[in-house]
């Protein structure tokens, strides 16, 4: 439940001074002398931001991969021994700059995520400290992914090193996706559920098996032509077919799960924005499946598996909307409130809940 400011000489203390704009409400403590509509701006900016290269670095690490680029730089941090960025050479071609792109692209992800953090510390505190925690989560793991990378450039891209690696960018996407969502959803500090909690078991096991999809699906890039370097072509030693059939079953089995959450959302008359979240994970997961079999069947040609990386991550961040979606932060007045003028308007903490509440 949400707890009322504590009383101070037997006054209620003062609530927090909130302004909304465009469903955005942030601190209303002026920082920089910048206006309500301004802070909610840079937040949003900060918080797509950060969602959009989160995901868009498993598509330059996909280019990388792709193109044999992994060790187009042979070193880390440098891209050569006493050389941090890389020179056009007739021997190694763009390959070192594919590589150093990609290693640019997680110094803007750590600026997001630094952002990110601040934004939540300095404005969105009202949201609770769950949403502070969970805004810590991008640049701790943007900072793994940097020193991950680090050994599998050392490893020379052994499989067994480049999953890992990969595996750790949907789950900061998720994550990201939860963060822009409680951007928009409320201002309470507690989450309060929008439908039977057998829901909330379907879509944790939705994103157990959506995890154990994108599993399978390194262990087939790591039995494929695709290594990343034509130098050092490392790979799992499994069986192709079968890795690629495991990941196709598992894939139907996600099908079958997410099919039944939506009906099941129809029964009970689950809010829309839970139906909208599980309706655009079946057009991402139809897509992912179209690509993937069609991949399958041509040879894995780049374009393709580059769509596939690129859909890997929209896949978790549509898992984790749909998760998200089953809950609110949001009070009955709250909610109404919501909906309300698109220009900046004060607007008062929420009153203490009175139902049952879950962090």
């Amino acid at each position: 439940m949400n707890a009322s400011p504590p009383a101070v000489d037997g006054h209620p203390a003062p609530t927090p001074r909130l302004e909304l704009v465009r469903r955005i409400s942030v601190s209303g403590d002026r920082t920089l002398g910048l206006s309500a509509a301004a802070r909610a701006r840079i937040a949003a900016v900060v918080f797509w931001g950060n969602l959009v290269c989160q995901i868009g670095i498993i598509v330059s690490g996909g280019v990388v991969r792709l193109t044999s680029s992994g060790l187009g730089c042979s070193t880390w941090p440098n891209c050569e021994p006493g050389q941090f960025t890389p020179e056009l050479t007739m021997e190694a071609g763009i390959h070192p700059f594919i590589e150093f792109g990609n290693r640019t692209l997680t110094g803007v992800l750590g600026v997001f995520a630094v952002a990110v953090l601040l934004v939540s510390l300095l404005w969105l505190r009202h949201k609770g400290r769950s949403l502070l925690w969970l805004s810590l989560v991008p640049l701790i793991g943007t900072a793994v992914q940097a020193l991950v990378g680090m050994v599998v450039v050392y490893a020379d891209l052994h499989p067994g090193v480049v999953s890992p690696h990969f595996l750790i960018s949907p789950i900061l996407v998720a994550i990201s996706t939860v963060l822009l969502f409680r951007l928009y959803d409320g201002d309470a500090a507690r989450r309060r559920s929008l439908v039977p909690g057998a829901m909330h078991w379907m879509s944790g096991a939705l994103a157990v098996i959506g995890f154990a999809i994108l599993v399978l699906g390194t262990l087939v890039t790591g039995t494929g032509p695709h290594s990343g370097d034509d130098v050092h072509p490392e790979r799992l030693p499994f069986d192709a077919r079968t890795i690629s059939w495991l990941h196709a079953d598992s894939v139907m089995l996600f099908c079958g799960l997410l099919v039944g959450l939506l009906i099941a959302m129809y029964l009970i008359g689950s809010p829309r924005q839970t139906r909208r979240a599980a309706w655009s994970l079946v057009v991402v997961t139809a897509l992912q499946a179209i690509i993937g079999y069609t991949q399958y069947f041509t040879g894995l040609p780049e374009v393709l598996v580059g769509l596939h990386m690129l859909g890997a991550g929209l896949l978790a961040a549509g898992i984790a909307w749909v998760a998200v979606s089953l809950y609110t932060w949001q009070g009955t007045e709250t909610v109404a409130r919501a909906t309300g003028p698109a220009t900046g308007t004060e607007r008062p903490a929420p009153p203490a809940a009175t139902g049952k509440a879950s962090r």
